[in-house]
């Protein structure tokens, strides 16, 4: 289990959290969105950077190769690429579905995961798309994406209205390989909404398991290692995560949920 050793302010609901050298940058849903910018070691708040234009965020993952960050727009349906750490806006793209959740390929492109068409898209740093991937039928919802070393695809996927939830390794054609997990539920081998995903340099797999309040860890091959985040270090359900592989610390997003909208949200470190 890993040691929870700082938590982030509660204030508006968090939608991404990343980190790049000696900064953690947090996404909170505002009138105006904004990045928040914290020391990678106080964790005190050193400053906000506005996106100017930014319609609807909805994930943020930073690049150390192309000193920059990216956002999905679910509004505009598009991807924001952000320079870091001035946080000037220099590109945006259009995804052509709704963007939402994000993650970084071996060669440094970003994966975008359209959840309502079933698809996986990646595009270069400058926006040109290089494939898209059409998850199998057995896949109604992708949530996210993630690459092993190999360059091999884990999708995690499952919702309110999906008879399965899993985190599966696909082909290159959307079949799911292998898989861990199945029916909804919170018994072994079960997940209840997998929704974020990061992974090491192992390839071991970081999941976040919204519904059950717990954050898992699972072998390149998918099967379970052990719980990395309990419900007990929570206060509210997680919904996205962060892995810092040269610090050895898991960021994880929680948000509060009240009356059918997000009210609050914070961010724990946890040593892993």
């Amino acid at each position: 289990m890993g040691h929870v050793i700082a938590t982030l302010p509660e204030r508006e609901p968090v939608w991404g959290v990343t980190s790049l050298d000696n900064h953690l940058y947090v996404l909170r849903r505002k009138s105006s969105e904004q990045i928040e910018v914290y020391d990678i070691d106080s964790f005190s708040l050193q400053r906000s950077l506005t996106v100017r234009g930014l319609g609807h965020a909805y994930d943020i993952v930073a690049c150390g190769h192309n000193r920059c960050a990216y956002i999905s727009d679910t509004r505009q349906n598009s991807v924001r690429r952000v320079v870091l750490p001035a946080g000037a806006s220099i590109r945006e793209w259009p995804v052509n579905d709704e963007p939402y959740r994000l993650s970084l390929t071996v060669r440094y492109n970003v994966l975008v995961t359209c959840d309502e068409v079933r698809k996986i898209k990646e595009f270069t740093t400058v926006g040109q798309l290089l494939r898209e991937i059409v998850m199998s039928q057995d896949v109604l919802s992708p949530s996210h994406a993630v690459q092993l070393s190999s360059g091999e695809l884990i999708v995690c996927h499952g919702d309110a209205g999906d008879p399965l939830h899993r985190v599966c390794l696909v082909g290159s054609d959307g079949q799911v390989v292998k898989s861990y997990g199945g029916s909804k539920g919170s018994g072994s081998q079960q997940m209840n909404v997998p929704l974020h995903m990061a992974v090491d340099g192992n390839d071991f797999v970081f999941v976040v398991d919204q519904n059950n309040c717990i954050v898992l860890l699972l072998s390149s091959a998918l099967t379970y290692l052990r719980d990395i985040v309990s419900r007990k270090q929570l206060k509210w359900k997680p919904h996205r995560l962060s892995l810092d592989v040269k610090r050895r610390r898991l960021y994880v997003a929680e948000s509060e949920y009240k009356d059918g909208k997000y009210t609050a949200g914070r961010v724990i470190v946890v040593n892993v």
